[in-house]
């Protein structure tokens, strides 16, 4: 079984990690629930890819070490998006931090998707691992798999 370092991850860990070919099962562009200001903020709820494996002889596929995420932008704004004709699954190609396009401290997040195309600003992200991962032929889980969907920002333990 293929374990995690930690089951909650920030941006402080970005260079680390990849998102490319996480399959996105559901956004949501909500309000925090307390007072605090700005309250935007955007949840993906998403099937994280933690390692590929290469096939072993006489196979020719890879398989897949997949955990169910929440990934979290607090005080987000400036979010725009666009999506493509849907003729499949919602997956990330890249994550991209890039420089703030002003004098704003708040980088510049853009996931770049397949069919799709998500930018926002905020300070950071944290992303929450609500299981350990499932070994499996394909790079998402089930829904009876994963649980369903969810939002939850809590980490396994």
């Amino acid at each position: 079984m293929t374990e995690l370092e930690k089951a909650t991850w920030t941006d402080a860990d970005f260079e680390v990690m990849g998102w490319h070919d996480a399959h996105v099962h559901a956004v949501s562009v909500g309000v925090r629930e307390d007072d605090r200001f700005p309250w935007q903020r955007v949840l993906i709820d998403l099937d994280y890819i933690v390692r590929w494996v290469d096939p072993a002889f006489p196979r020719r596929s890879f398989t897949f070490w997949v955990a169910p995420a929440t990934l979290v932008f607090d005080e987000a704004w400036d979010i725009t998006g666009e999506l493509e004709p849907m003729n499949d699954l919602l997956e990330i190609a890249d994550l991209h931090r890039l420089e703030p396009p002003d004098d704003r401290r708040d980088p510049l997040w853009h996931i770049e998707g397949h069919n799709f195309d998500l930018r926002l600003r905020a300070p950071g992200f944290t992303q929450y691992f609500r299981t350990r991962p499932l070994h499996s032929r394909s790079q998402y889980l089930t829904l009876s798999e994963r649980g369903g969907l969810s939002f939850a920002e809590e980490s396994f333990s």
